[in-house]
């Protein structure tokens, strides 16, 4: 205690209190991640940047778009989609959904895969775009909410671009390791040239074979063919989708044709509304 009571002891011990509460604030200023809040507005459109088109096929090509900082993220919720707004062939503005295959753990940019059809309206956009120039996006928007774990096994039914959707929300379960809802996916297309991501989708099968897995169908597929040939059949619903059950949801997105076509095999097959889910 006489060592307390002296005043340049108390001097010391002063600076010591000092110094460590500092070096704590020193510790948790840079222990956080310094990541920004969401750069969408779901009132009004904002302006991105696109830095990098890479083309997919003759009418696919991945666009990605630069956010305002290196750490920004674009603040979508998985299963959620933007609406983008261009001018088509006749100067017109033209507004159309789409969903990024990217998540808020990419940041600094958001990515875009999408289908440019012959008379497309906002097609037309896309298909003029460049590197440099900017696209009006707002959101996020969508009926979809996803959480963890919400249901026991998820099957996906998708045709040609309406792979996006389902491809964000795979890579949401699959990317958070206390998620351990199992995915089958029935990816659909006319030929093997039209299938989209399908590397990042095998990976995903390679790497969680117990969580994933992908069966492909081709309406005019290659002589060598070993996967779906045909329509998406009921009898493939039934062989690679979860069976109907209250903790199983099966999704769908794909041509209005299609996702008619699957409404009807999933009823049949005793998948109620609540089961099912179309983007």
């Amino acid at each position: 205690m006489e060592f307390l009571e002296k005043p340049e002891s108390r001097f010391f011990i002063g600076i010591a209190v000092a110094l460590l509460s500092i070096a704590a604030s020193i510790y948790v200023f840079f222990s956080k991640k310094p990541r920004e809040r969401s750069c969408l507005d779901p009132e009004k459109f904002k302006e991105f940047k696109l830095v990098k088109r890479t083309q997919l096929n003759h009418d696919v090509a991945k666009f990605r778009f630069e956010l305002p900082t290196p750490t920004s993220v674009l603040g979508l919720p998985i299963g959620h989609h933007v609406r983008c707004r261009g001018k088509d062939d006749k100067g017109e503005d033209v507004l159309k959904p789409y969903t990024p295959i990217t998540l808020d753990s990419d940041v600094g940019y958001f990515e875009l895969v999408v289908k440019m059809y012959p008379k497309g309206r906002m097609s037309h956009h896309f298909r003029e775009m460049r590197e440099g120039d900017y696209l009006a996006v707002k959101g996020p928007t969508g009926r979809f909410r996803y959480r963890a774990n919400q249901v026991r096994a998820l099957g996906m039914i998708a045709g040609g671009s309406g792979i996006t959707p389902m491809f964000q929300v795979v890579r949401g379960i699959l990317e958070n390791p206390k998620d351990q809802t199992k995915v089958s996916l029935i990816y659909a297309n006319t030929t093997y040239g039209d299938i989209l991501l399908k590397e990042e989708l095998d990976g995903f099968a390679s790497e969680f074979p117990g969580r994933f897995r992908v069966y492909y169908v081709l309406s005019r597929p290659p002589a060598d063919w070993s996967g779906g040939a045909g329509r998406v059949s009921r009898a493939m619903i039934e062989s690679y989708c979860p069976s109907p059950a209250h903790d199983v949801k099966v999704l769908r997105c794909g041509p209005p044709p299609m996702n008619n076509a699957m409404a009807a095999h999933l009823d049949a097959l005793g998948y109620k509304p609540d089961m099912q889910f179309q983007f």
